[in-house]
C-alpha cells in the first residue's frame, strides 16, 4: 500500500507492508547517510552495507544532545550537505534523533524512516514530532517536521523479543481507548500471539493505527488541541519512565490507568472501563502494577513541558473511544497518583 499525505511544510510518502529493498529506489546511495543503533546494525547491517552508516548506542540514554553533537561532527566529516538525506533505521529513539538532527543540520535536510519495531511503526515514526531529552526533561528539545517517506517492512518484526511486542501494543491500545471502540473490542477478542502468527491481521492493525495517527496530525499538526489527545497515558507515563527507567510502552500503559482514575474523578467515567483496560494490558503482556513514590513522580511531572503554572494538560476519557483534553491541577493529579499507589502498588 502506497499513499502520500500533504502537510503544511511538505509531504510524506507511506509505503506500508513494503520491502526494505525498495529503499534503493527511494534514496540513491550517494546522497544517503543512515543512522541506526548497535543492536539493529548487528542484526541487519548487512542489508545496508553499501551506504554510509552512523551507529549510536542502543537505548534511550543515547537520545541526548551529546549524541547529536557527535553525529553532527561525523556528518561534517562525510561532507554531508543540503542535498544529503538522513535515513533512520530502528525504533523510536533512532527516528527521534534522526528527525531532530535532520531538522537542524544546515538548517534542515531531507530525512526518511525505516521503523524496525512495532512501537515505531504504529506511533513513533509517524507525525513528525522529533526530539531529544535533556537530563530528566523528556523530549524537551524538539521540532515538528515531517519525513519525506516512511518505509514499513513488517519482516523486521520477526526478530522482536516478546517484551518489544508488548511495548508496541501499548500504543495500539491507546488508539483503541481514545478513538476506536471497535478496535478495543477486537483487541479483547484476539491476543498478541494471534497477531504475531497471522501476518495479514497484523498488517491490518498497523495500517489502522497509522491511519488514526495521520487523521489527527493532518487536522492538527502543531498540536494546538486535537493532537494532544494522542498523549493519553503519556503524561504520568513519561514520569514513570523517567523515575523508574521503564520501557516507553510499559510506562504509558501504567499512565493510562492513572488517566482513567482521573477520568472517573473528573468526568464520572464508568469504573468498568478501567477494569477492562487493566485486563487488556495484562492480556498483551504489559505491567499493571508499580510501586511508586508519589513525591518523586510529582517532581518529574512538574517539569513536564505541557505544564501551565499549577496545571497540566491531561487526556481523559468520557467513554471508550472518546477522549478530551483537560487542564488538571497538580493537587488533583497527586490525589490520583495516591489512588494508583494504593490500588496498583506492589
Amino acid at each position: 500500500m502506497h499513499y502520500t499525505h500533504q502537510f503544511p511544510g511538505g509531504h510524506t510518502e507511506y509505503f506500508l507492508n513494503s520491502n526494505y529493498s525498495q529503499l534503493l529506489q527511494l534514496a540513491p546511495v550517494s546522497k544517503v547517510v543512515i543512522i541506526t543503533d548497535e543492536q539493529v546494525h548487528k542484526q541487519y547491517g548487512h542489508l545496508f552495507s553499501e551506504y554510509r552508516v552512523l551507529i549510536v548506542p542502543a537505548g534511550e540514554e543515547a537520545k541526548d544532545l551529546q549524541t547529536i553533537a557527535q553525529l553532527t561532527a561525523r556528518l561534517a566529516s562525510f561532507e554531508a550537505h543540503k542535498h544529503t538525506c538522513l535515513i533512520g533505521i530502528g525504533g523510536g529513539m533512532i527516528t527521534d534523533i534522526t528527525g531532530f538532527l535532520a531538522g537542524i543540520y544546515m538548517r534542515g535536510i531531507a530525512f526518511g524512516f525505516v521503523p524496525t519495531t512495532l512501537l515505531g511503526m504504529v506511533d513513533a515514526a509517524i507525525g513528525g514530532k522529533n526530539g531529544v531529552n535533556v537530563g530528566l526533561y523528556k523530549n524537551m528539545l524538539g521540532l515538528i517536521r515531517q519525513p519525506s517517506f516512511i518505509l514499513f517492512d513488517n519482516s523486521f518484526l520477526d526478530s522482536l523479543p516478546q517484551e518489544e511486542w508488548s511495548n508496541g501494543f501499548a500504543e495500539v491500545i491507546k488508539y483503541a481507548c481514545i478513538r476506536d471502540r471497535e478496535l478495543f473490542e477486537e483487541l479483547f477478542q484476539k491476543s498478541l500471539a494471534r497477531y504475531r502468527s497471522v501476518p495479514s491481521e497484523l498488517n491490518e492493525l498497523i495500517v489502522r493505527c497509522v491511519a488514526h495517527k495521520n487523521e489527527v496530525v493532518l487536522q492538527d499538526e502543531q498540536e494546538r488541541h486535537l493532537r494532544k489527545t494522542l498523549n493519553f497515558g503519556h503524561t504520568a507515563g513519561h514520569a514513570f519512565e523517567t523515575v523508574y527507567h521503564l520501557k516507553h510502552g510499559y510506562a504509558v500503559g501504567l499512565g493510562m490507568i492513572v488517566a482513567l482514575i482521573a477520568s472517573e474523578k473528573h468526568l464520572a467515567l464508568n469504573p468498568e472501563v478501567r477494569i477492562r483496560l487493566v485486563q487488556m494490558l495484562h492480556r498483551y503482556g504489559l505491567p499493571t502494577k508499580l510501586h511508586i513514590d508519589v513525591d518523586k513522580v510529582m517532581t518529574v511531572l512538574r517539569r513536564d513541558k505541557k505544564r501551565q503554572n499549577d496545571q497540566i494538560d491531561f487526556i481523559l476519557l468520557r467513554e471508550t473511544g472518546s477522549a478530551e483534553v483537560t487542564a488538571l491541577s497538580f493537587d488533583f493529579i497527586r490525589e490520583c497518583l495516591k489512588v494508583f499507589a494504593s490500588d496498583y502498588g506492589n
